[in-house]
């Protein structure tokens, strides 16, 4: 099946690794220009390199999503390399968590800034493209823990505003032919997730109340993200869809 996906540029932000490096390879292989952008150098350059000698046109940028001079140059770095952006993955994110009597604001402002702001910056900094051309497909990497989780309310809070974030783009931006959606993944194993000092009792969790009795992997939600970013996806538009082998609980 044809996606229409071939030719589109990519910008996938945290996509050093895990959800974003998953992304990356699976639009990688069906034909896009693709962007990897990272705060960490050196994921940068590994996951740039494997898509590069897999014969995908790739080109990697370090760059900080909460800084809006860093974001505006990756959004010009990649407009220089492939004349324009098609497709955002707001996927930066992550956890610093603990219950809100005992959560510094440096984690708050961390883990709302990155997921949220990050996505505000880089949403801004690609529509021109986007609408200069009438076409383009954002998608944001939501979470699960949008519903709320028990020591997690930075992230739960960033997680559902980005759903909001979601829905009022598509309102603004579809007379353009624009879409914005938004995946929920529930738990997937990825390197981060892993090295969590909670893991097994996460994992233990997860196994006990998913439907489907398996646990996520990051090309799970690389699938999905390949069909809202596809022109078999170009009439659905602020939606949310969730990735959670049937688990909405927490």
């Amino acid at each position: 099946m044809d996606l229409g996906i071939g030719g589109r540029v990519a910008v996938i932000t945290g996509s050093g690794r895990g959800i974003g490096r998953a992304t990356a390879i699976a639009l990688g292989r069906e034909g896009a220009k693709v962007v990897i952008t990272d705060i960490d150098a050196s994921v940068v350059a590994q996951t740039t390199e494997q898509l590069r000698e897999a014969g995908v046109a790739a080109i990697g940028v370090v760059a900080d999503v909460c800084d809006e001079a860093q974001v505006n140059a990756l959004a010009a770095q990649a407009v220089e390399a492939f004349g324009r952006v098609d497709i955002l993955v707001n996927n930066a994110g992550f956890t610093r968590d603990g219950y809100l009597t005992r959560m510094p604001v440096q984690d708050w402002d961390a883990v709302v800034n990155t997921i949220l702001k990050g996505a505000y910056l880089c949403t801004k900094a690609v529509l021109p493209s986007m609408i200069a051309n009438r076409w383009g497909r954002i998608i944001n990497i939501s979470s699960r823990a949008h519903l709320g989780n028990p020591g997690q309310t930075n992230y739960a809070a960033a997680k559902a505003g980005l759903i909001g974030f979601t829905r009022s783009l598509a309102m603004e931006q579809g007379k353009y032919n624009i879409t914005a959606n938004a995946i929920a993944p529930g738990f997937i194993e990825t390197e981060l997730v892993k090295s969590l000092p909670t893991y097994e009792k996460l994992r233990e969790i997860a196994l006990a109340k998913n439907p489907i009795p398996r646990l996520g992997a990051p090309d799970d939600i690389a699938d999905a993200v390949l069909f809202l970013a596809s022109e078999r996806a170009g009439f659905i538009t602020g939606d949310l869809l969730h990735v959670t082998g049937g688990r909405y609980s927490s």
